[in-house]
């Protein structure tokens, strides 16, 4: 077992007594004008030590406040920089909608736990301005938080004020200080992670190589919406009308972001079947420098967010005790899973069919992706992978839209049911068909 500092993110809705709505609005206000500044500053040439201490001086919030709002926006300019080589864009110099509220718990804003079900709040909306009243969420959160106020491992952090749907909310983090997670080594099952434009394939392998289950998780509404948010831009871009293209930019990041969160628990859920796993994902570091399939395609798979479900998934994990690491993605799509032939060639797959050109053996190509990643795992800590021949039946579940594990899908009759390494069918595909409807009543959330 190794020691993890791992924070969460609880949101609740402000149901506010003294003080009011409209307090939190000119917080939230100036909180606005402060990053404008920031950005400003910024792109004048200021030193981010003097930006810093003359922007917080002229701001109408505490100053422990001020400050972290200032942080919040030299954070937003330094992903900017560190990303350039990505194509990513200079945030935009001045922002119209609010701004997040952030503040310390016992300066910014203070959490009052009263009973069982009562939880109260002050918030120091600007200097000498202050909004009173109740917290309202889920039973889960105030479970958490009650924890965090309780327990000398936890610790309450920083909270922001967020407008959101014509409500006003506060996100507040609580963070476990020695939250404890399996060590990678201890684990008896290596589950391996191929995360694609529309699916993420999962397949959990033993210490001796042996395939124990798997499956693919298809989310092709992501794929779709991302390329109806592409288009209303193109097309307000051609006529002009880009006045609402920064709110098309947030529609695509709320929608897409909700999808992930819903798709790396349905991961986590199916991983936690397993006695002491470990999540095995590709480094994807470089991964846009070996992209090169044409505008279109590059465009897609650039703005792909690969490595934000990667990071859900381990983070979720994380919080139900199971490691995770990474590996070399190095020819997991093109390579031959099967241990005595490992032949790699591009020709090797086509869309979402693999078949190795030398032993002929067939398979889904981003199942069999991912037992390649499981493979990887093995060379680098073992200098050998263990033997495998052939692989169970590939299970399908495609997430309805109302993000529930809805009916599952096959590929027919060879590669639904698996393949031997001649191609010939292991089962028939009724049996696979009904196998494959368990699997998606056991995943609905």
């Amino acid at each position: 077992m190794q020691a993890s500092q791992l924070t969460h993110t609880l949101s609740f809705r402000l149901d506010i007594e003294t003080g009011g709505g409209d307090d939190l609005q000119t917080g939230c206000l100036e909180a606005r004008r402060i990053r404008n500044e920031a950005n400003r500053l910024d792109k004048d040439g200021w030193e981010w030590t003097n930006l810093k201490s003359t922007v917080v001086d002229n701001a109408d919030h505490v100053k422990n406040t001020s400050q972290l709002i200032v942080d919040k926006a030299l954070g937003e300019i330094e992903r900017y920089h560190d990303h350039t080589d990505d194509g990513w864009g200079r945030p935009y110099p001045y922002k119209d909608g609010m701004y997040p509220l952030v503040m310390n718990h016992g300066e910014g804003y203070r959490l009052f736990i009263k009973d069982e079900d009562t939880v109260r709040f002050r918030i120091t909306a600007t200097r000498g301005t202050h909004v009173k009243g109740e917290l309202r969420g889920s039973p889960g959160h105030f479970d958490r938080l009650r924890t965090a106020f309780s327990n000398d491992e936890w610790r309450v952090g920083t909270a922001e004020v967020v407008h959101k749907h014509d409500e006003r909310g506060l996100h507040v983090t609580v963070t476990h200080e020695n939250h404890h997670v399996a060590g990678q080594h201890d684990s008896e099952t290596i589950v391996g992670v191929d995360v694609n434009e529309d699916c993420v394939a999962l397949a959990g392998m033993d210490r001796d190589g042996d395939v124990k289950d798997s499956v693919v998780l298809e989310y092709p509404e992501i794929k779709e919406q991302r390329h109806e948010f592409f288009t209303k831009r193109k097309r307000m871009q051609k006529a002009n009308q880009t006045a609402f293209e920064t709110v098309v930019k947030t529609e695509e990041r709320d929608y897409v972001h909700d999808c992930l969160h819903k798709v790396s628990r349905q991961v986590v859920d199916w991983v936690s079947q397993f006695s002491t796993p470990l999540i095995v994902f590709e480094d994807l570091k470089d991964m846009r420098d070996s992209i090169d399939y044409g505008t279109r395609m590059n465009r897609r798979l650039h703005s792909l967010p690969f490595a934000a479900l990667q990071d859900m998934v381990a983070y979720k994990a994380a919080w139900d005790g199971i490691p995770s690491t990474k590996v070399d993605p190095e020819y997991t799509s093109q390579r031959c899973p099967r241990t005595e032939c490992q032949h790699t060639e591009r020709a090797n797959r086509r869309k979402k069919r693999f078949k190795c050109r030398q032993c002929e053996f067939q398979d889904h190509a981003d199942r069999k992706a991912a037992v390649c990643v499981g493979q990887n795992w093995f060379d680098e800590q073992h200098g050998n992978v263990p033997s495998l021949e052939t692989l169970p039946r590939v299970k399908k579940v495609r997430r309805a839209a109302s993000g529930r594990g809805g009916a599952t899908d096959s590929h027919g009759a060879i590669f639904a049911s698996g393949v031997d390494r001649h191609g010939t069918s292991a089962q028939g595909g009724i049996q696979a068909r009904e196998e494959l409807k368990s699997v998606a009543s056991a995943l609905q959330d």
